[in-house]
């Protein structure tokens, strides 16, 4: 009996669970019986396949981030379905652009027929200046600025303040207004940004998208960094370069990576200061890249050692190598594919959440980004009510914005669309720092070199110093200085009366400049012309290409000898009074080497006083500079120039001069001088290659010919010619030429200059 009980007591676990079991099935067999839903056939709509979640990381690195668009191309074609997206810098930007519903072809058309070169300039273009800042320019093509108020002068915080390209972010993204949750676009979307201050990854998750792309693109030093939140935020690169921890924290179970950093290079590249520049800086990233990149499942890193991070013109072989490296992969990623019938579904289900483009209404316009109160009357007088109630015209009101930062009083503005109280508004965010919208001074430094003849090189340092609203809103107290081979102390006030565009401009200045004196093409002498005057004008701005004048001015003048003796110069000094009337348009697109446009200066003075005028005597003079593209890389120009002194002699201080850059180059600055001239020449640029934005410009080889004569009546003129060539290269310190004239006698001149040109 003992044995028995001990083997019944070791089977009865074992019994009682095939009891219990048995018993659970017929239970579950008898509720579905009854309840009538035995279905042989699985029914795939009431049961879906589960598939993993896919997140997508778009690494950054500037231009070499259009390969993003080859890689996602690759995946569409593939039918592999992209459940979540994270970038940085310009992954950031690619990525945005799918998450809300791009196609690879609508971004690839994007990248070709952007203007990347105005994108990347940095200032506003010369024809979107007003017309006291474009004389800015003509005066210091390659100013280095500063600004701030009148004791805390500061350099910019960048190169490019983000104004051109963020214009672009604002069209893009303008469906999506300027509060969004960027789980609900089409496919959800993280950017990745720096904190500056707390040195800190951000993600970005809601608000505009706009700002957000603002932000993860700011280069350090290239853009300006963005403020949102409190936060001064720039490129998410700096420290998360590779976002795979912000696309698992979405929910993705799969990463695929598309990694297009620049990659480490190998001794060789540590031989000059760039090389060794861009180790350390991916030296310092690299761990942050690999620690990252052990999250990923899938890496496609296309090879792209030929490009660099600015080479944005070359977006279509970008993109192509973006997709064939994919293409190498594609084996490998197909296993994540989706059959045709569940690719469509996946592709409805994201078409659903898309914001078509939109042509919103404005019922009213806000201002955001600055509490400065002249700041925004300068906007509020800009657009006034133009954009309101009626479709939203984008590239009128972008074109308003750009010429608003060409004042000089703001560096970047955007726009988007807000809702308060149930209706629609035009949103004009100032992106610029509190510090920066406060600016009330303005400093210009910079140097022109020059040499007027093969020995005699000129070199002044120079300076504008500006000071606005000393007068009330809209007024500038502006000087300019200069020392080296000219000295001059000049200064004016300018007021406008009331919101016209009327103004007045007292003005002073003192001058001194050599002059050069010439026999048989031998410079014989110099002398010191010295200037010292006081006047007042009176003017209207017609446009911000032109502007009229009227005024009066009076001082004195003498002539100082240097070198050599001219006895007509000798002891020549006096009373100098005259009225002014003076009239320039400027429709320009550069100050210094432009491609349309063309710039009149007219003068008309009658003169009071001069010394050595035996009376009162009228001059005039006018001269033109015009400017047309011949094709894509050729600039056809022409220039000339007439004065007059109605029959009169004119005294040696107001002598029309010939001779130099532009003026018959084949003579010596101001080798011939009379009371009239004439003069004029056409030529051609022709584009070579180009640097980077960043650094510069364009380099041009050029040729023109010239002809003019100084004379005192018209039957003795004698008009002579030069043939002259040369290299020009835009750089951001101005135009650089070097080249030389040859004249109708066979006499050459050898010229260089720095800091201007036309």
């Amino acid at each position: 009996m003992k044995i028995a009980f001990n083997r019944l007591s070791r089977n009865a676990p074992r019994r009682a669970a095939l009891l219990i079991g048995a018993l659970i099935f017929a239970l579950t067999l008898n509720s579905s019986i009854f309840g009538q839903q035995i279905n042989p056939t699985p029914d795939k709509s009431a049961a879906p396949k589960k598939r993993p979640r896919i997140g997508l990381v778009l690494s950054g690195g500037g231009a070499r981030g259009f390969a993003h668009v080859g890689v996602i191309k690759v995946l569409e074609e593939n039918h592999i379905p992209v459940d979540y997206i994270a970038g940085a810098s310009m992954g950031a930007l690619v990525g945005a652009l799918y998450a809300t519903g791009r196609t690879p072809a609508e971004m690839e058309k994007l990248i070709e027929t952007l203007d990347w070169d105005e994108l990347l300039r940095g200032k506003p273009t010369f024809d979107n200046l007003n017309y006291r800042r474009k004389e800015d320019r003509r005066n210091l093509p390659g100013a280095i600025t500063l600004g701030g108020k009148k004791t805390n002068l500061r350099l910019p915080s960048s190169l490019n303040p983000g104004h051109e390209i963020g214009l672009v972010l604002d069209r893009l993204m303008l469906p999506y207004g300027a509060e969004t949750n960027f789980d609900n676009l089409p496919i959800p979307f993280r950017a990745v940004a720096t904190d500056l201050v707390n040195a800190e990854t951000v993600v970005l998750k809601n608000g505009s998208l706009a700002q957000a792309l603002r932000a993860t693109m700011a280069i350090p030093a290239v853009f300006a960094p963005v403020e949102l939140n409190g936060r001064i935020l720039a490129d998410g690169g700096i420290l998360n370069n590779i976002p795979t921890d912000v696309a698992k924290e979405m929910g993705a179970d799969i990463i695929i990576v598309v990694n297009i950093e620049t990659q480490l290079g190998d001794r060789s590249s540590l031989q000059d200061l760039v090389g060794i520049l861009g180790q350390t800086f991916y030296v310092a990233t690299v761990e942050n890249s690999r620690r990252s990149l052990r999250q990923a499942d899938f890496i496609v890193a296309p090879d792209l050692k030929n490009y660099g991070t600015f080479d944005f013109t070359a977006g279509k072989e970008i993109v192509e190598l973006g997709y064939a490296g994919a293409q190498q992969k594609v084996a490998l990623l197909k296993s994540l594919a989706l059959d045709d019938e569940d690719w469509q579904k996946y592709l409805a289900s994201r078409q659903t959440k898309a914001r078509p483009s939109i042509e919103p209404i404005p019922e009213f316009t806000a201002i955001e980004g600055t509490d400065n109160p002249k700041a925004k009357r300068k906007i509020e007088r800009k657009l006034d009510d133009k954009y309101e109630n009626k479709p939203l015209d984008e590239n009128a009101l972008a074109k308003d914005l750009t010429e608003l930062t060409g004042t000089e009083r703001f560096d970047n503005l955007g726009y988007g669309i807000t809702r308060r109280d149930d209706k629609s508004g035009l949103l004009v965010r100032v992106y610029d720092p509190k510090e920066r919208t406060e600016r009330t001074t303005l400093l210009e430094v910079g140097a022109d070199v020059n040499n007027a003849d093969t020995d005699d090189v000129n070199f002044n340092a120079r300076a504008r110093l500006t000071f606005f609203d000393v007068g009330g809103d809209g007024s500038e107290w502006r000087s300019d200085f200069s020392l080296g081979s000219r000295t001059l102390l000049a200064s004016e006030f300018y007021r406008p009366f009331g919101n016209t565009r009327f103004f007045a401009a007292p003005n002073a200045f003192y001058e001194d400049r050599r002059v050069g004196f010439y026999a048989n093409g031998e410079r014989q002498a110099e002398y010191s012309f010295q200037t010292a005057q006081i006047g007042i004008d009176f003017g209207f701005s017609a446009s911000r290409n032109s502007e009229l004048r009227v005024g009066y001015s009076i001082g004195n003048l003498k002539a100082a000898r240097r070198i050599g003796d001219v006895p007509l110069v000798s002891g020549l000094n006096g009373k100098t009074s005259f009225a002014a009337l003076r009239w320039n348009y400027d429709t320009r697109d550069n100050a210094q080497i432009p491609t349309r446009g063309i710039e009149l200066r007219n003068s008309l003075n009658y003169y009071f006083d001069a010394p050595g005028a035996s009376g009162k005597f009228t001059q005039a003079e006018s001269r033109i500079n015009a400017f047309r593209s011949a094709g894509d890389k050729t600039i056809i120009f022409g220039f000339g120039g007439g004065g007059t002194t109605f029959g009169a002699r004119a005294p040696l201080f107001q002598q029309f001069t010939g001779g130099g850059l532009f003026n018959v180059g084949g003579y010596g600055s101001q080798e011939f001088r009379a009371s009239n001239y004439l003069s004029g020449g056409t030529g051609a640029l022709r584009e070579t290659f180009a640097l980077p934005p960043y650094i510069g410009g364009k380099l041009y080889l050029g040729g023109w010919y010239e002809a003019g004569s100084a004379f005192e009546t018209f039957n003795t003129a004698n008009f002579r010619q030069s043939v002259t060539g040369g290299v020009v290269l835009q750089t951001r310190l101005g135009p650089i030429f070097l080249g030389g004239s040859v004249n109708e006698r066979g006499r050459g001149r050898f010229y260089f200059s720095l800091g201007r040109f036309f």
